[in-house]
């Protein structure tokens, strides 16, 4: 008898060495189409943009972004989609394990009237009495577990791993996207205060026009047209504050909910104007092929495709035969201390195997390889994707950068004709009108050069964003622990 059994043990653990279904196997970067170098120009050293936001001499745009995975409410929900997958993984690897089930009885019965009364124990044993009563005790123990003859456990694990996997580089995913927006908020907010600087210099001068405007036209040597302009040009200006007010504000509350905070909380933070933030004139993007290792969403994809694959293995195992072994101690006695004394065990080992079912399993299997068709492309696509934001980045931030040397040239020409155009206004030289078309090139100057600098910053930030960094693999959290207090139901 003990052969038998070491026999059937045997053949049970060569079985389960089996797994059915495709063994991943990571694409090359020419199976996803990648090149071997950008179609425009591009430095092709790499460099670490794990905390790109230091890159910008801006020590409050540094504690911004760095307070995004703490406080921001998107990162906190990924955290908690993080630690459902994590709990996910934890019940696939249980099936790994017997099932274990305990129970206990007390029963007593009572004999009223004559006769005598028979109880039979659990075990057959017959106890009879007369008139009084009789008591009863059990103890049962059960066990079962699933044999994972042909894998479909080993794969649902593999494929419950690789999205939690997938989780966690979705979770950085969100946490880049997140620094990204709060640096490019930032930028705007603080070219919204350039231009609202802009406006209030143009109307301080303005002021002093419709002034001289004014004296000169009491005195008689113009008329009353150059007041008029001067009111007219005035107004105007005036009238573009509101719309650069409120392009502020709508930054600076934004970047108070993207912190985690009230849209007003940081409005004393950044009622100070500070420069548009200026970042390095170039950055190492590397190679095509980089991206793969880099981009957190693609790592993500790939993760998908990855338990895609294995859960063609999990449906496809259902295919071939299922063993389950399941057992049973039992005591009973007519009193607690005698429990031990007679002890019954059942052992039971069933095969089951799938005869018909229409072609449900198998159209389940056909079902499960185009998921895995389908999340092949997704990855393609993610990877393809990638390439575009970096080359369209690379390009935003060299035409921005072109765009703002010309724009300075252009303010400095323009700074130079308004000075010279008031002299001679003030000296009776020229008329108002040459004035007017003057201080109007010289705000639409300073507002060009204003917009190149936040176009650059900003096209700075696209890059680092779309190059992958705000984000180390080694410091995303496992999920195991819940990271801030949690207000619902427990």
């Amino acid at each position: 008898m003990p052969s038998k059994a070491l026999s059937f043990a045997a053949t049970a653990t060569l079985l389960a060495g089996c797994t059915v279904g495709p063994d991943y196997r990571p694409s090359s970067p020419a199976a996803l189409g990648v090149p071997d170098g950008y179609s425009v120009s591009a430095q092709p050293s790499a460099e670490d943009l794990t905390r790109w936001w230091q890159r910008f001499d801006d020590p409050l745009l540094q504690q911004l972004v760095e307070e995004a995975a703490p406080q921001n409410l998107d990162v906190a929900q990924a955290v908690t989609r993080l630690r459902q997958a994590r709990e996910s993984l934890v019940q696939q690897r249980a099936n790994f394990l017997p099932g274990l089930s305990g129970s206990g009885g007390y029963s007593r019965r009572q004999v009223l009237r004559g006769g005598t009364q028979q109880t039979q124990l659990p075990d057959g044993t017959i106890i009879e009495t007369g008139q009084g009563s009789t008591d009863n005790f059990s103890l049962n123990l059960d066990a079962s577990y699933q044999v994972d003859l042909f894998g479909g456990i080993r794969r649902g694990v593999e494929a419950s791993r690789a999205q939690f996997d997938a989780s966690r580089f979705e979770y950085a995913t969100i946490l880049i996207s997140i620094q990204s927006e709060i640096a490019r908020n930032y930028i705007l907010a603080r070219a919204a205060q350039a231009q609202l600087d802009n406006a209030r210099a143009s109307l301080a001068l303005q002021d002093d026009n419709l002034e001289i405007a004014g004296f000169r036209v009491q005195a008689g040597l113009v008329s009353s047209l150059d007041v008029e302009q001067a009111r007219s040009q005035r107004a105007q200006t005036a009238a573009t504050v509101p719309s650069l007010e409120a392009s502020y504000n709508s930054a600076v509350s934004r970047l108070g909910v993207l912190t985690g905070r009230a849209p007003g909380a940081l409005k004393g933070t950044l009622q100070q104007p500070r420069p548009i933030p200026r970042g390095p004139d170039t950055v190492g993007v590397g190679i095509p092929a980089d991206t793969l290792r880099q981009r957190p969403d693609i790592r993500s994809a790939e993760r998908q495709l990855a338990a895609a694959t294995a859960q063609i293995g999990v449906v496809e195992s259902q295919l071939y035969p299922a063993l389950r072994i399941s057992g049973g101690i039992n005591t009973a006695a007519g009193a607690i201390g005698n429990l031990g004394e007679i002890i019954t065990g059942t052992l039971f080992g069933g095969l089951s195997q799938l005869l018909f079912d229409g072609g449900r399993v198998r159209s389940q299997v056909r079902g499960a390889e185009a998921a895995a068709d389908g999340a092949f492309l997704a990855y393609r696509q993610a990877v393809l994707t990638s390439l575009e934001e970096i080359e369209n980045a690379l390009v935003a931030l060299q035409t921005a950068q072109a765009r703002a040397r010309e724009f300075t040239a252009a303010f400095e020409a323009a700074n130079a004709s308004a000075l010279l155009a008031r002299a001679q206004y003030r000296a009776g030289l020229t008329d108002f009108t040459t004035l007017n078309q003057t201080e109007t090139q010289l705000l639409t100057a300073r507002n060009s050069l204003t917009t190149a600098r936040s176009d650059e910053a900003t096209a700075l930030v696209q890059l680092f964003t779309a190059l992958g960094g705000g984000w180390d693999e080694s410091a995303l959290p496992d999920g195991i622990a819940r990271p801030a207090p949690f207000s619902g139901a427990d």
